[in-house]
């Protein structure tokens, strides 16, 4: 022990040696670099102006550097015009520092302009050319690489023989410490909650938060406690970062934000010594606010790894979090906001009350908020007078708020593709159809054959939708291909809170309506129905194990909103219930398909006039339709808009 204590001192002091040996290079390397260099730089163009005013005493160019170094008379100082260039900066080695310097491109023509001016405007100045001495700091750039070298081999090298960087080695590479970056009043962040459209329910939740810190008496006074932890739960896009940005630019405290994996490094501890410098960043600046986004990359539940060691980092970072969230000590006037689209793997001691106290939904926004977003994102755009937004509310169901953006922002460069002013409403069109369903291929090569089986695919869509009273209407038909689909068919299906089981049958029955016409038209059926035949499976398979819709099985469901069951390798339900599950799936299927070749086989004439319009136009509309098949049997004016591929 005694010969342990006495060798320590000395192997700090060693490591101590070569570090601060670096940092004083790098020092030398700087100051005689900045050799006659001043902080004051101005530009060529306002140097101009300066010199018709007298002003200037001496000017010293130098050439190697491209730089002319000005020196200004006493009285010119006494003007507000060079107030600015009173106080001289820096370090230098041949005297006086200039009071400004400027850049130049051409030595020649710089001296010229010099020498015009002199003896045009009758200039007092002098004009001098000096060339700077690098040899020094030449020798220095070349040496300091290999000083560098040697200095992080000995740094990992300790750290390697077990030290974790409490020594000047750990302290100047802070490998320990948080990497959040701070906002405050002062800062750059200008989103408000006046720039965050829809989403009420969670903007009214946070601006709570905003308020207690700006008047937290109005709370305490009835007793009530700040929520220690917010928890932003919603799908990508749906605004959970704008949240926060907006939290940042209307709290006027201290907003500290990070990501998940900021934590996360290659050695053991860092994580955890992350999360201690966070908090103590933050209790110092309190009140404050911590935002971690995407939180489930450190506050995935522990234990379900089977292959993590008793030493897993990830799990330390987070035990740290969550005995500093709500540990034994207490964190006043600490906030802490996350955001994640997977709370549902998330720790169940990180959810917990007095941690996260609240979980705030961000859903997607409805048709009246979908209306306020576009409102948002259309502001600095060139629109068409007149353009409705509420129409554009209507073509865009199931778009979260990026999404919206991303229309705004295709439908301009659509118009700008197309040399137009302004932007109308067929560029949103344009927008959206390039979003949902992909880029136009109009010159992908596809045989009659196969144009024509297309052709009748896509009218089979049409047809069957446009006969049954649960299936959405269709507004656009086309066979031109657009991304991975061959073609493809516009609907407007209504935007619903339940879904009864006649209108999930409709919806199938009028997906199987492509295969059914082709097996009517054709006598074969082809690979074009794949997208068709997932979309169908993947519903009849939730009417029967997930929503109990099924006669069958009864009023059972096998879903587990947990997440536990989802693991690849048990059933919740036995073989004999497995094999009735295929069974009744295939029934509910195989009943659709025969219901929809037999609607078509009874209205096989309009059928072919469709498919034959299809081919002779490639895209038709719902005005189309209504002349085939006359108005639809159970009119029902379409509200939002969607697409089926095949």
């Amino acid at each position: 022990m005694s010969e342990n204590n006495k060798n320590a001192p000395k192997k700090v002091k060693f490591n101590a040696f070569w570090i601060y040996g670096i940092i004083s290079l790098v020092l030398l390397f700087f100051i005689l670099n900045s050799n006659s260099s001043t902080e004051n730089e101005v530009s060529f163009s306002k140097f101009k102006e300066y010199v018709p005013q007298n002003d200037i005493k001496e000017i010293v160019i130098v050439p190697n550097m491209r730089l002319a170094h000005v020196y200004l008379t006493d009285e010119a100082l006494k003007k507000d015009a060079y107030k600015e260039f009173a106080t001289q900066k820096g370090l230098s080695f041949i005297g006086k520092l200039p009071n400004f310097s400027v850049q130049y491109l051409d030595l020649q023509n710089f001296e010229n302009y010099l020498i015009e001016q002199k003896e045009s405007n009758k200039l007092n100045f002098t004009l001098d050319v000096k060339q700077q001495d690098n040899t020094i700091s030449d020798f220095i750039i070349g040496l300091l690489p290999f000083v560098l070298i040697i200095g992080l081999w000995l740094f990992f090298m300790k750290r390697m023989s077990g030290g974790q960087g409490g020594g000047p080695g750990g302290q100047i590479f802070n490998i320990g410490k948080s990497k959040a970056k701070l906002f405050d009043e002062k800062g750059d962040i200008k989103t408000t909650f006046k720039d965050v459209a829809g989403l009420e329910g969670a903007k009214e939740e946070v601006e709570e938060i905003v308020d207690f810190l700006k008047n937290p008496e109005k709370y305490t006074s009835l007793g009530g406690k700040i929520p220690k932890g917010a928890l932003l739960v919603g799908s990508p896009g749906t605004g959970k970062t704008l949240l926060a940005k907006a939290v940042a630019g209307e709290a006027k405290v201290p907003f500290f934000s990070l990501s998940g994996s900021d934590f996360v490094e290659m050695f053991v501890g860092v994580g955890a010594s992350r999360v201690r410098d966070l908090f103590k960043q933050a209790k110092e600046k309190s009140p404050s606010i911590i935002f971690i986004d995407e939180i489930d990359a450190i506050g995935r539940a522990r234990g379900k790894n089977a292959m993590s060691g008793s030493n897993d980092e990830r799990e330390n970072t987070l035990n740290q979090l969550l005995t500093e969230m709500d540990g034994f000590g207490t964190n006043d006037n600490v906030i802490v906001l996350a955001a994640t689209n997977r709370a549902d793997i998330l720790d169940k001691a990180l959810m917990r009350a007095g941690r996260f106290d609240r979980q705030i939904y961000v859903d997607l926004p409805d048709i009246r908020e979908r209306k306020e977003i576009f409102e948002v994102h259309l502001k600095p755009l060139k629109i068409k007078k007149g353009l409705d937004t509420k129409f554009l509310s209507k073509q865009t169901p199931g778009f979260s708020g990026a999404d919206i953006a991303n229309v705004c922002n295709e439908a301009a460069l659509i118009a700008a593709r197309n040399g137009k002013i302004e932007i109308d409403k067929q560029d949103f069109l344009d927008a959206v159809d390039r979003i949902v369903g992909g880029l136009e291929k109009k010159n992908k090569i596809i045989t009659p054959s196969e144009k024509k089986a297309i052709a009748y695919h896509e009218a089979g869509h049409a047809t069957v939708s446009w006969m049954l009273e649960h299936a959405a209407p269709l507004v656009k038909v086309t066979i031109v291909p657009r991304g991975k689909a061959l073609g493809a068919a516009w609907y407007l299906p209504e935007e619903r809170m339940i879904v009864r089981p006649e209108q999930m049958l409709d919806e199938m029955c009028a997906t199987l309506g492509g295969r059914a016409a082709e097996k009517i038209i054709f006598n074969k059926i082809s690979t074009g129905a794949l997208s068709d035949l997932e979309k169908v499976t993947k519903q009849a398979r939730g009417m029967v194990t997930v929503y109990g819709l099924s006669e069958k099985i009864g009023n059972l469901t096998y879903y587990d909103s947990s997440g536990q069951s989802e693991n690849g390798f048990t059933k919740p339900y036995s073989e004999k219930t497995a094999e009735l599950i295929d069974s009744e799936i295939s029934d509910i299927i195989e009943k659709q398909y025969v219901r929809a070749v037999e609607l078509l086989d009874s209205h096989k004439d309009k059928l072919t006039l469709l498919a034959e319009l299809l081919l002779e136009k490639e895209v038709i509309f719902r005005d189309d339709l209504e002349k085939i098949f006359g108005k639809r049997p159970f009119q029902v004016e379409p509200k939002v808009n969607g697409l089926e591929e095949e």
